[in-house]
């Protein structure tokens, strides 16, 4: 039983530091660069070079553990490069500077968490609807990260980012070391080619419903944070915006188990998607309501909360044995690299001639796309 609760442990270190560094991004990166100059084109194209990465490296690292049997391995080898290349932003603030030291951090950096995923799942067996549970703690790690931050920003510079960022990669690489090793065991599709499962017309909708997720979040995780301080926000309350969604991702992890045994991974992606909707049409058009501006982070609870651990949980399902590190690194890299990428591309544009309403309208229009494709995956299968 203690060495259970060590396994625990160890992953959830692991979580809580990978996500502390996307709380330590994903809100207040985009700013820094505001304050070093930065257009909102410049800007729109360096934050997606993590999407591209995460498109790009997946593939290539989950290949590279499923051939060599040595996961974790892989895992640590990419937490060192990443800490070493991250390094590079201190001595940069050029375009081209910081996006040749973002492209090598992001190359290593999105490596880890597609085989860690696999190797939690792995890890919990048949328990897998309890991987909430542990990934909880990533929300813990992104909730310290974007409050603390928010509350600093009030009154040091922004610059001090990067040294936060640098915390959260040390953290990230010795927990790399603690993951305990599992065993994948053997499972009938072995046989099969890593392309026959992938081109399953439930594999493909699933997938291509998950893309159309991450474009349409593409435009929050870009310019959200901007938004909100354009209309008077201040830092904390941006960093307490942040904060609520992930606070109601975090209870929604913990009830999952409840969820999914009373609705299944395939309606609480429906609802998901749904809620995806509503979200982004309220935060385009009542970002001055602040009541409706709090409920649109609530919503967060479904639009990624439930929506991650149900879609982890189905990649799971359809990818077994030999194939889970490739399934996992092939769900990241198509849906978090690929959607995130476009996502973050056209935010800019969108952004800079159409305005805040428009952009965000078009995540709604994705998600609503996303949803007419998991109706007909759920109709396809007669359930």
């Amino acid at each position: 039983m203690s060495a259970t609760k060590n396994y625990h442990w160890r992953i959830a270190g692991f979580y809580f530091f990978y996500y502390s560094f996307i709380g330590m991004f994903a809100p207040y990166w985009s700013l820094y660069l505001q304050s070093i100059h930065f257009d909102a084109i410049e800007i729109s194209i360096l934050l997606s070079i993590q999407p591209v990465m995460r498109m790009l490296a997946p593939g290539i690292w989950g290949w590279l553990a499923d051939h060599t049997g040595k996961r974790l391995l892989v895992v640590q080898v990419a937490a060192t490069l990443s800490a070493l290349f991250y390094l590079g932003v201190f001595v940069t603030t050029s375009f081209w500077g910081m996006f040749i030291v973002l492209a090598l951090m992001a190359f290593f950096w999105s490596a880890s968490m597609p085989l860690v995923e696999a190797t939690t799942l792995t890890y919990l067996g048949k328990n897998t609807a309890h991987y909430g549970r542990i990934r909880s703690w990533g929300s813990i790690g992104f909730i310290v990260s974007v409050v603390g931050l928010g509350f600093a920003f009030d009154y040091i510079a922004i610059a001090w980012l990067l040294w936060a960022g640098l915390v959260c990669e040390i953290g990230i690489l010795i927990f790399s070391r603690q993951i305990p090793k599992t065993e994948v065991l053997a499972h009938h599709t072995d046989s099969q080619s890593i392309r026959q499962i992938v081109l399953q017309p439930r594999v493909l909708a699933l997938l291509g419903a998950c893309f159309l997720m991450s474009v349409a979040h593409g435009p929050y995780y870009t310019f959200y944070s901007i938004y909100l301080v354009e209309h008077g926000y201040a830092k904390s309350a941006v960093g307490g915006l942040w904060a609520l969604g992930v606070i109601c991702e975090i209870g929604v992890f913990f009830v999952m188990p409840v969820l999914v045994q009373r609705f299944g991974f395939t309606r609480i992606l429906l609802i998901s998607f749904g809620a995806a909707v509503l979200r982004f049409l309220l935060i385009g058009w009542t970002v001055d309501i602040v009541v409706l501006l709090l409920f649109a982070q609530v919503l967060h609870a479904l639009t990624f909360g439930a929506y991650h651990a149900a879609s982890v949980g189905l990649i799971h399902e359809y990818f077994k044995g030999r194939h889970q590190s490739k399934g996992q690194a092939l769900f990241g890299s198509f849906t978090y690299g690929a959607g995130g990428m476009l996502g973050g591309l056209a935010s800019g544009p969108i952004w800079q001639h159409w305005g805040a309403s428009a952009l965000y309208s078009f995540s709604a229009g994705m998600a609503l796309l996303g949803l007419m494709l998991m109706v007909w995956m759920r109709r396809s299968q007669g359930n």
